[in-house]
């Protein structure tokens, strides 16, 4: 099929939602991916946000029972998100209302790599200088240190003494990690779409991660891929520019779909999960290969989610969560010593055994759609349909469907 590796190697056994963009009603809706069949689920909730809120943990399989709802098949909607025809229907990003949140520097390997970002202030041309000095020295002080403890906090003083603190090194080690707005709500690109990297930037990359999704009540349902598209000269520049090197258009791709925690798949499966990543480059047969073992996240998912949410920040709607990344590339691509850097045409695959794969095209910022579909939009066409389906006339009229609207 088409669709084969897209989809968890054991996808008839785990309960997939995500988003559909459906070009007869001109708006999202909620899907199962049942085989390759993908239901729509508006009759159960008009949101993926609702739908968490609403179908119980311990029965993920109540959502089966979809009668005979609308469907599409899936190898269209992968063909369709693939060509980003958006004529047709195609899979978005299967998060819509949940706020995008990120954690940074949850492994010591990226966080020694955030250290050299700042000590070369974005300068990719000094970085391997100064990874040979100063990666070695903190990789065999921290390797194995829990963040917060005191052998931590003892080597904090120690750095400190020696004039090689850095902030990165404070939410790596401290007792409270690096938790982010990565995208505003609705903003995030989903399987097939173009990620976008603007102009301005000469040094940045992909971060593969798995991001979980979480309820509005701190409670984590399931978990998908993430490609938290980084600008790391501009955030070497300065910690204080994270909005400018992390939130651009399109620079947050999550999908292709939500899988729920059940018994078939479980937040201890989600621990052991390896996200592996691949670049091809569109002109140069360039190819870059990595891996984001989450088994060695520093902080346990509790902590990352107890940072974000609690008495003091609630998240009605839930939230998506990226849980940091492993990967930081920096295998020279054109000139020596001057590691990774993305080019426009690059395709970037992040793939797990359980989760499937997440495509997307790199391009310039700029030259992608703009982002036009948010909050008000989404409400409108939550609206509109709900009337339709409370006036059949109207619905007749207008050749609409209304049996699977609420």
């Amino acid at each position: 099929m088409a669709t084969a590796g897209m989809l968890p190697d054991d996808a008839a056994s785990a309960t997939l939602v995500g988003r559909v963009w459906d070009t007869e009603t001109g708006g999202p809706r909620p899907v199962l991916v049942s085989g390759d069949d993908v239901v729509d689920l508006f009759h159960v909730a008009p949101t993926t946000s609702q739908l968490l809120e609403t179908v119980d943990a311990a029965d993920t399989a109540s959502i089966r029972d979809i009668g005979s709802a609308r469907r599409w098949r899936l190898t269209d909607l992968v063909d369709a998100s693939l060509a980003r025809d958006h004529d047709r229907p195609h899979l978005l990003a299967p998060v819509d209302l949940q706020v995008v949140k990120a954690c940074g520097v949850t492994f010591v390997d990226s966080m020694i790599e955030r250290v050299i970002e700042e000590r070369c202030a974005g300068d990719p041309g000094r970085a391997a200088e100064l990874r040979e000095r100063v990666g070695g020295v903190l990789h065999d002080e921290i390797g194995a240190v829990v963040p917060g403890s005191p052998a931590a906090e003892e080597i904090k003083e120690v750095l400190v003494r020696e004039g090689m603190w850095s902030q990165y090194l404070e939410v790596g080690l401290g007792p409270d990690p690096e938790v982010f707005t990565k995208a505003p709500v609705l903003s995030s690109v989903g399987y097939g779409a173009g990620i976008g990297v603007p102009q301005f930037s000469s040094w940045n990359n992909p971060e593969p991660e798995l991001v979980l999704i979480v309820d509005s009540r701190g409670r984590a349902r399931g978990c998908t891929l993430g490609n938290d598209v980084n600008l790391r000269d501009v955030e070497g520049r300065s910690a204080l520019l994270l909005g400018m090197a992390k939130d651009n258009n399109a620079s947050s791709a999550i999908g292709p779909l939500i899988r729920l925690f059940d018994e078939s798949f479980t937040v201890d499966t989600a621990r052991e999960e390896r996200i592996t990543l691949r670049v091809d480059g569109a002109d140069d047969g360039y190819v870059l290969e990595g891996e984001n073992s989450v088994g060695r996240l520093s902080r346990p998912f509790e902590q990352l989610i107890d940072a974000t949410y609690g008495p003091h920040h609630q998240y009605p709607d839930g939230f998506a969560l990226y849980t940091g990344t492993l990967f930081a590339p920096v295998q020279d691509r054109d000139t020596p010593g001057m590691g990774f850097t993305h080019k426009h045409g690059d395709r970037v695959s992040i793939h797990s055994t359980h989760l499937g794969t997440l495509v997307n095209e790199v391009a310039d910022t700029a030259s992608l759609p703009q982002w036009t579909f948010g909050i008000r939009a989404l409400t409108e066409y939550l609206t509109t349909r709900t009337v339709m389906a409370r006036n059949p006339e109207t619905c007749q009229r207008d050749g609409s469907r209304s049996r699977e609207e609420p």
